[in-house]
């Protein structure tokens, strides 16, 4: 992926084995990309939870997320509740973070309108 593409703006590719897993450093890089997410199991996934006012908003949500996620061929464990959704990203097929998961975090939050 070219750093001069906005992460919401580029598009996932299909990634196996382990080299395609990010560096400590490159996640460095992208994490500010990707506000209001965090770095959770010793900074294998991504993960945010999303709050809403209901359970329609929620499913709303994680609607346009299925669309999304199909599009890119690249999808997120979901926790689904009355009020607030929880996406964690993780590439199972590098073992741990790849830029398709930074690719989907910016995408979930554009779909908020979030930059």
């Amino acid at each position: 992926m070219s750093d001069l593409i906005p992460l919401a703006q580029a598009h996932c590719v299909p990634l196996r084995g382990s080299e395609h897993r990010l560096p400590p450093a490159r996640i460095a890089e992208l994490l500010p990309q990707v506000p209001g997410w965090e770095l959770v199991e010793e900074g294998h996934a991504l993960v945010r939870t999303f709050p809403f006012a209901n359970y329609y908003e929620t499913m709303a949500f994680v609607n346009a997320l299925a669309f999304m996620a199909h599009a890119e061929d690249h999808h997120p464990d979901l926790g689904v509740h009355y009020n607030r959704a929880v996406v964690r990203y993780s590439t199972h097929d590098v073992g741990g973070l790849s830029e398709n998961d930074f690719i989907c975090a910016a995408k979930a939050s554009a779909l908020l309108g979030e930059a």
